[in-house]
């Protein structure tokens, strides 16, 4: 069973775990003779136990003896770089400061503080001496005084580089001697070490000019075993092969290009980093446990995350409940869609995830509101009912079938009473819990970034309102009902074919040549609406991208672009803004009560022909919805973003 994590916030934001690596370390930039530490798979981050261990609060420094050294973490948000005074290199994590003198130093100069002479380098003939060259700020190097040369200390290198022997014989190079090397790679070189593949740091390296052969500090110091065992890998021994071939992992079904791990029995051939994929995880994308299996066995089927075709003659993760579903070995094990834990030996637990219980043809009894039972009223398509609201997506119940309490105000749509109590999504990696509410507590959506105090599907901090959490993968939206719509990963915002603005939280067509993509806030825009202007129903246009002439909005009067979403009532030929139909606090629900920025508002139906003025913004409120000051009488405010601007003076 998996060990819960080990918490350093002083060097890293999230839980780090056990690990047994020789590696140069993100905490002191040395490679530390033990190979035991600390280790973010998320960020690939690494601290020696030594450092994570060892790190006082207070220190007394040569290098700075006039005053105490206090202990210092850089926040990643800090806009500025923090240059270590001693070596000239920027800090990205702990560090020590003094603040009276702006003097800082990081852990490696700390812990291996330069020496004041060294007469040995091998660049340069001269004793060189350490001189401050910089009185205001402290920045130290070596000077020369023969010839008037200073250089940085980290040039000079101390103290690595001359604590490794020039040359060394290594097992997996036999024929020639590796020399150690810093500063910069040949140019023939591909910058990568032979046997892991990783980036060679060029601060600190080993290589052969005869055969064009890099290894890094980490190989050198512990290589990889020439031959193992692993029975979760593999069912025979397996061989490491130190040369540039390209091959075809059996594990993950990726292309690689030097020292795998091979098997001379039956071919079988493995990335290295691949020997350590787990066997049994959850991932975001699929209700249940996927498994690790060695054939996907499944022909002419597609990876459930990237939705490219799979080798089913590879080895992958499988659904042993749903047989077609399964998906690439580093898809499924993807930081944003694992959440790093092994299941292996860990029993699953059957959940109750159903959230009612069926009385008879009509009646249900949900568990948001168990007092009472739930009647099932069936929606006509004709009538739009404006006056009750769904207690947990907070819209109108409008055109759609609904339950409604038979003994109190309490009603839910079809749709959003059939949501379960517990269910995964594409934008978080844990599962998450439908939490109902009761005491119509305030949040803002992580996905669509509306308010709303209706239903939430919650984990932690990442909330989901109903209508976000709800929304499966792949999803079928009425205006691209010919592709299928999915979560795929992408490195930038992309600009949303609904309102044309950039968003990161999308659902994109992956059909080729197509780009369709739409943000969480258009994805969840009702398709139906009613509007105290209009005798009828609007519907949700998804624009007019061929039409010429000029567009207005009936509410604001201001000029509507056809590329862009909007409501319509096509007997009338209105274009509406969506945000004049539905204003900004559409998720919160009429007659509550809610807390803003320490004052209590009530959520106020706005239907008067005479609407009453913004205390913020002074104009006339057009929103749906309105939030009146508790205890006042005429204190209105247009939105959310109007009280929030009177609060901190925007």
């Amino acid at each position: 069973m998996e060990s819960e994590g080990v918490s350093l916030p002083l060097f890293h934001k999230h839980l780090m775990m056990p690990w047994n690596d020789l590696r140069k370390g993100d905490c002191c930039r040395l490679f530390e003779s033990q190979s035991d530490g600390y280790y973010c798979k998320m960020c690939d981050f690494f601290v020696h136990k030594k450092c994570g261990d060892e790190i006082p609060e207070f220190i007394h420094h040569p290098s700075h003896p006039n005053h105490t050294l206090v202990q210092t973490r850089h926040e990643p948000d800090i806009p500025y770089v923090i240059i270590c005074a001693l070596c000239g290199m920027s800090i990205l994590n702990l560090y020590y400061r003094c603040e009276m003198c702006r003097f800082n130093v990081d852990p490696h100069c700390v812990k291996y503080p330069p020496p004041d002479v060294i007469d040995n380098f091998k660049t340069h003939s001269h004793v060189l001496t350490l001189v401050n060259v910089r009185t205001e700020f402290e920045c130290f190097a070596y000077k020369c005084e023969e010839c008037d040369v200073v250089l940085p200390v980290d040039f000079v290198g101390y103290p690595t580089a001359l604590d490794h022997p020039a040359e060394v014989n290594h097992s997996y190079h036999s024929l020639h001697p590796l020399k150690l090397l810093t500063g910069q790679l040949p140019d023939y070189s591909d910058g990568k070490c032979r046997l892991c593949g990783r980036k060679v740091d060029k601060e600190l390296f080993y290589h052969c000019s005869s055969c064009n052969f890099t290894l890094d500090m980490r190989c050198v110091l512990n290589p990889p075993p020439q031959s193992l065992l692993d029975l979760k890998a593999h069912d025979h021994q397996l061989t490491l092969l130190p040369r540039l071939d390209s091959f075809t992992c059996n594990a993950c079904g990726l292309k690689g290009d030097r020292s795998p791990y091979a098997c001379f029995q039956c071919g079988f051939m493995i990335h290295q980093d691949c020997l350590s994929l787990p066997r049994v995880i959850n991932i975001n994308r699929h209700d249940h446990r996927v498994s690790r299996t060695s054939v996907l066995g499944v022909v002419n089927s597609v990876c459930g995350v990237c939705r490219k075709k799979v080798d089913w003659t590879l080895g992958g993760f499988a659904c042993k409940r749903c047989p077609d579903y399964v998906a690439h070995s580093k898809c499924a094990t993807r930081n944003d869609v694992w959440n790093g834990k092994e299941l292996q030996g860990v029993p699953e637990e059957e959940e109750d995830i159903e959230p009612y219980v069926v009385i008879d043809d009509n009646r249900i009894q949900h568990f948001s509101h168990k007092e009472h039972y739930l009647r099932r009223i069936h929606g006509n398509g004709i009538v739009y009912e404006e006056n009750k609201r769904c207690n947990a997506c907070t819209h109108p119940i409008g055109l759609q079938s609904f339950y409604s309490c038979m003994d109190c105000d309490f009603s839910l749509h079809q749709n959003c009473a059939e949501c379960p109590k517990k269910k995964r999504h594409v934008l978080h990696n844990e599962q998450l819990t439908l939490v109902t509410n009761k005491e119509l507590e305030v949040f803002w959506c992580n996905a669509c970034h509306r308010i709303s105090n209706g239903f939430m599907y919650k984990d932690g901090e990442k909330k989901l309102d109903l209508l976000c959490g709800s929304i499966p993968e792949p999803f079928v939206h009425p205006s691209h009902p010919q592709h299928p719509l999915y979560n795929i990963p992408i490195e930038e915002d992309k600009e949303c074919n609904g309102c044309n603005n950039l968003e990161y939280c999308v659902l994109r067509c992956i059909e080729d040549d197509c780009g369709f993509v739409l943000g969480f806030k258009c994805i969840t825009l009702p398709q139906v609406v009613n509007h105290i202007a209009y005798d009828h129903p609007l519907s949700l246009c998804d624009g007019e991208k061929e039409t010429s002439g000029k567009y207005w909005c009936d509410i604001c009067e201001g000029e509507t672009s056809p590329e862009k979403w909007f409501y319509t009532c096509k007997d009338l030929w209105a274009s509406l803004h969506t945000k004049c139909v539905l204003g900004d606090s559409l998720g919160l629900m009429p007659r509550s009560v809610v807390k803003l920025w320490g004052k209590s508002y009530e959520v106020v139906l706005n239907k008067s022909v005479t609407r009453p003025f913004c205390s913020k913004c002074k104009s006339r409120c057009m929103n749906p919805i309105n939030l009146k000051l508790l205890g006042t009488s005429v204190t209105y405010f247009c939105s959310d973003y109007c009280v929030f601007s009177l609060n901190y003076q925007l």
